[in-house]
């Protein structure tokens, strides 16, 4: 596809260069969703809103800007042929996209603690539809590349790159996995993922393996209190969701970083996952945080486990 070819010719000088069979042959494998129909043809019509790109933009805010309220409107009806809009927010040619998440919190949290991304090279693990990737951007990054395998959310990330000028943001329709060890990356992301992985040590061991020597680790997941011994292995479901396998303590999440040979290795930020921070709005219109609570002890679950708690650590793989 164009977007694909675009992602290899602007990384041809780049340290992901020797990888690109592996990464094409991987990405030829990848099969269609169900909804592709509808979503490209979608994003087909709303190409013909921005012919000529924006004029103006700001990846340095929190909400994420791409042109202004003099720029033509794009209908609200083919923003909404991508819902549900998760991450963001956004304001797309004077519309807000008000999404379920407030990931600009999250970045609020984590900013202040990571290295300076300027001409940084930067992976995010599990994007979503690139929200902060385009932060990622406005702090300077020089390639700010992420991996995300649902497909609503590669054309979400398609939708918005369609109004801009060409940028240094890629979104790649793959998990992390399926990624080769590049071992060159200044950063990696990894942020709402490790829970949802069945071999946490694996998926830790993966982003060791994209770093170069030095490079930085950022990861985000959901924990519980304890000591370094303690981990909560939900039954079934965990806030109703049913592909949560791990939420280790801190100490442990810290142990198991140093097990693997990070170093440098430090908690900066735990937080409750409020209802204003996730919650359903009009671009993301089902069941939400709220939703999956105790009703009479918001402080639980609604299968009775502690509510979710997610913390920001930080490591370096060893020289």
């Amino acid at each position: 596809m164009q977007h694909l070819d675009a992602f290899f010719k602007a990384t041809a000088k780049t340290c992901l260069a020797p990888f690109h069979h592996q990464l094409r042959q991987t990405l030829a494998q990848q099969g269609e969703h169900g909804d592709a129909g509808s979503w490209q043809a979608a994003l087909a019509a709303n190409l013909t809103y921005c012919q000529e790109p924006v004029e103006s933009w700001d990846f340095a805010a929190d909400t994420i800007r791409i042109g202004d309220e003099s720029s033509p409107l794009l209908p609200d009806d083919l923003i909404m042929a991508l819902h549900p809009w998760r991450k963001g927010p956004f304001m797309l040619r004077g519309t807000f996209i008000d999404t379920e998440w407030r990931s600009d919190w999250k970045w609020q949290r984590l900013s202040p603690h990571i290295s300076n991304l300027e001409g940084r090279r930067v992976l995010d693990v599990g994007c979503g539809n690139g929200y902060h990737l385009f932060r990622m951007l406005g702090e300077g990054a020089s390639l700010a590349l992420g991996v995300d395998p649902t497909m609503i959310f590669n054309y979400q990330f398609r939708m918005l790159q369609a109004h801009l000028p060409a940028n240094q943001a890629w979104l790649l329709p793959l998990r992390g996995e399926q990624l080769p060890a590049c071992n060159c990356l200044d950063t990696v992301f990894s942020m709402g993922v490790l829970h949802h992985r069945r071999s946490p040590l694996d998926h830790l061991a993966e982003l060791l393996r994209f770093l170069r020597p030095g490079g930085e680790l950022v990861l985000e997941t959901l924990v519980i209190e304890g000591d370094d011994q303690a981990v909560l292995l939900p039954r079934d479901r965990y806030a109703m969701m049913s592909n949560v396998y791990f939420i280790p303590t801190t100490q442990l999440l810290e142990a198991m970083l140093a097990k693997l040979g990070f170093q440098h290795i430090r908690t900066v930020d735990t937080s409750h996952t409020s209802t204003d921070e996730q919650r359903a709005t009009a671009w993301m219109r089902f069941r939400s945080l709220a939703d999956y609570l105790d009703p009479n002890n918001p402080a639980r679950t609604l299968e009775g486990y502690p509510a979710p708690v997610r913390a920001i650590v930080i490591a370096e793989k060893s020289q």
